[in-house]
C-alpha cells in the first residue's frame, strides 16, 4: 500500500487547509488510520486518528476543537481539516494506515506511512 498525502502550503495564523492522504488500494478501507506531524528539532506528535469505517476518532489536546479528520472509503482517502491553524501548527505531517482496523495513537501500530505534506503557519 502506498499513501500519498497532499494539501500543505504555507498560510496565515487562523486560515484553514485540508490535507488528503490516497491510499493506492481499496484495502485501506479496512484499516485504522492516523495522522501525525514532526516539527523541526522536535519529535514526532500523534494528531488524530480514525477508525475504519470512520468512527473512533481521537484528537491530541493540541488540535482538539480545530481540526477534523475524516474519511471517504470509496476514495480510499482521509482527510485532515484543519482551522484555526496557529504557527505552533507549523511541521511536516505525515498519514499511516494501521496494523488494526482501529487508529492508535502509537506509531508502531502503523505499518505504512506517506511521503509527508509540509505545512507553515505565519505569524
Amino acid at each position: 500500500v502506498q499513501l500519498q498525502a497532499s494539501g500543505g502550503g504555507l498560510v496565515q495564523t487562523g486560515d484553514s487547509l485540508r490535507l488528503s492522504c490516497t491510499a493506492s488500494r481499496r484495502t485501506f478501507t479496512n484499516n485504522g488510520m492516523g495522522w501525525f506531524r514532526q516539527a523541526p528539532g522536535k519529535e514526532r506528535e500523534t494528531v488524530a486518528f480514525i477508525g475504519w469505517n470512520g468512527g473512533g476518532t481521537w484528537y491530541s489536546d493540541s488540535v482538539k476543537g480545530r481540526f477534523t479528520i475524516s474519511r471517504d472509503n470509496y476514495k480510499s482517502t482521509v482527510y485532515l481539516q484543519m482551522n484555526s491553524l496557529k504557527p505552533e501548527d507549523t511541521a511536516d505531517y505525515y498519514c499511516a494506515a494501521s496494523r488494526y482496523a482501529t487508529g492508535s495513537s502509537r506509531a508502531h501500530h502503523y505499518n505504512y506511512w506517506g511521503q509527508g505534506t509540509q505545512v507553515t503557519v505565519s505569524s
